[in-house]
């Protein structure tokens, strides 16, 4: 542990830190899936798979949504296409080449290194597949290896169970609580917070890369192990 000169003990020194770039990729390839920058050209296929009767449970726990109406979701995706604080992708299978689902870079702090995925919307159809944990594998790649980015956080509303524990299937890490930290559609909302760092990184990164592997599925295409399993 460091200390200062009045013997008080202080974090470790950054010297080597360099202010990480704001998000600007166009598209992020992988095996089985892609992230391409959010686009109007996405708006008709994301309606259908984001927005029929089956889908209105997914919006539970957004700030916004659902929608009633194909116009109503042509504006909100517009207001997220011209965000200026949040970069907005859109998640394609690469064998159907649709769009399945949408997800943020979000609260973008270069300065201290920190940054957030959020706004996380998977259609029923993208859920629990190969393309839908790769997604998260590609954004983390490209936050920490291509971005430089120190710290990666997850934040869900504490009563959506599944997102707590997609977050630490993802490799993040609980951090704890926040109560009463904000009001979502007339409601409480309690905040789980959790984070990865980068120097966890290394060790998530192989997780992922030995999940993905195509020896990791049958040929029912069903997972053999686990991704906490390695």
């Amino acid at each position: 542990m460091r200390v200062n000169e009045f013997k008080q003990p202080i974090g470790e020194a950054l010297d080597d830190f360099v202010t990480p770039s704001f998000p600007d990729a166009q598209t992020l390839e992988g095996s089985y899936g892609r992230l391409t920058k959010l686009s109007i050209e996405h708006i008709n296929d994301l309606y259908d798979v984001l927005c029929d009767v089956e889908s209105r449970r997914i919006w539970t726990y957004l700030y916004e949504g659902p929608f009633d109406s194909k116009t109503e979701f042509e504006q909100y995706i517009k207001q997220l296409i011209d965000s200026k604080d949040k970069y907005f992708f859109t998640i394609l299978d690469n064998v159907q080449q649709k769009p399945l689902g949408i997800l943020a870079l979000m609260r973008i702090n270069p300065e201290q290194g920190s940054i957030e995925v959020g706004n996380i919307i998977y259609s029923k159809t993208l859920k629990k597949t190969r393309v839908a944990t790769e997604t998260q594998y590609l954004l983390a790649k490209y936050v920490f290896e291509t971005l430089g980015y120190r710290r990666y956080e997850w934040k869900c509303d504490n009563l959506n169970a599944p997102s707590k524990h997609a977050a630490q299937r993802f490799g993040f890490t609980y951090e704890g609580l926040f109560r009463q930290s904000n009001i979502c559609k007339g409601r409480n909302r309690d905040t789980a917070w959790f984070s990865l760092l980068d120097s966890e990184w290394p060790d998530v990164k192989a997780r992922f890369e030995h999940w993905l592997e195509l020896s990791n599925f049958d040929q029912e295409g069903q997972q053999i192990k686990h991704l906490n399993d390695f």
